[in-house]
């Protein structure tokens, strides 16, 4: 089973100026703490990029629902985020980081699709169940709200079970596809290929259901590395 998710302290009203009874959103100082709080959690090597201040913007004023900004930035509060561009241009660390403003209820666990391949070669077809239409996270005996975030979507591969051969990931995303339809739950994940790519690797079917679940976010195409 998934772990739980575990509750992370929600930062932006500490990070916010509070004039007149309101908080103010605090873009430079959110952008010092996410760069503080990333040499906490990767190392004294990471950093913040110029480049990426404008795409760490919509990441942000989604997590804390500000409407308004959103609207300006074309990002639907209603939909999961898809966050795309090349290897190591630091998706999975700004998903991770990103996650502490949200609100708890909306905090969610990161789990790699790799990984999700995997326990469908051991365990078969319960695994679609466990992170589609099954997937519930707890702590404290209290039901969460049943988002995810599948990490590096497409990397993975179509794995067999008893010699049945299943695009694992293809399966979840129809069945979380009827969960934000049904339930209005939200799905995010991460990825490296393009919207073509996705097609070829899980059919027009599924890319047509993105669409609907997720907001398009996205690096430069010639983003940089930010492993080396």
């Amino acid at each position: 089973m998934p772990k739980p998710i575990k509750i992370i302290p929600n930062p932006y009203k500490e990070l916010a100026d509070l004039k007149d009874g309101v908080y103010n959103f605090n873009f430079p100082t959110c952008l010092k703490w996410l760069e503080n709080q990333g040499k906490r959690a990767f190392g004294s090597h990471f950093k913040i990029f110029k480049e990426d201040h404008d795409l760490i913007l919509k990441l942000l004023v989604y997590a804390i629902e500000d409407e308004k900004t959103c609207l300006g930035k074309s990002i639907k509060l209603h939909k999961g985020i898809l966050l795309t561009g090349p290897i190591g241009c630091g998706k999975t660390s700004l998903m991770k980081l990103v996650n502490y403003f949200f609100q708890p209820l909306k905090q969610y666990p990161i789990k790699s699709s790799r990984e999700i391949s995997f326990e469908f070669e051991k365990e078969g077809h319960k695994v679609i169940q466990r992170y589609g239409n099954g997937f519930v996270h707890s702590m404290g005996g209290r039901l969460r709200s049943g988002i995810i975030c599948f990490d590096d979507l497409g990397v993975e591969q179509s794995q067999k079970y008893y010699g049945n051969e299943c695009n694992v990931m293809a399966e979840i995303l129809l069945s979380r596809y009827d969960l934000f339809i049904q339930r209005k739950i939200l799905t995010h994940a991460t990825t490296n290929l393009s919207a073509s790519e996705l097609e070829s690797m899980y059919g027009n079917r599924v890319r047509s259901r993105l669409r609907e679940m997720f907001n398009l976010v996205a690096f430069d195409k010639n983003a940089r590395d930010k492993r080396i």
